[in-house]
């Protein structure tokens, strides 16, 4: 569920959503997803100041308390 989440807002940010791909790396206490756009649209997932990425990864927390686990994303280049 999470990875469709951090999927669809990803692309509704970039300009190329055929770019996005979102991987989960599953740990024992928590769980991580990697996200991956073009490097042109790296600016637009970040945000001034990381703004965007914060709330991101706010929408995330919210969503992964319901299954209990510790939800982290990653923003790779």
């Amino acid at each position: 569920m999470e990875k469709d989440l951090i999927e669809y807002i990803a692309k509704s940010l970039v300009d190329d959503p055929s770019q996005v791909q979102v991987s989960i790396v599953e740990g024992e206490k928590s769980t991580i997803l990697e996200l991956r756009v073009a490097d042109s649209d790296i600016g637009k997932v970040i945000g001034k100041h990381g703004r965007i990425a914060k709330s991101i990864r706010t929408v995330l927390q919210a969503a992964g308390a319901r299954s209990g686990k510790h939800t982290v994303l990653e923003i790779l280049d």
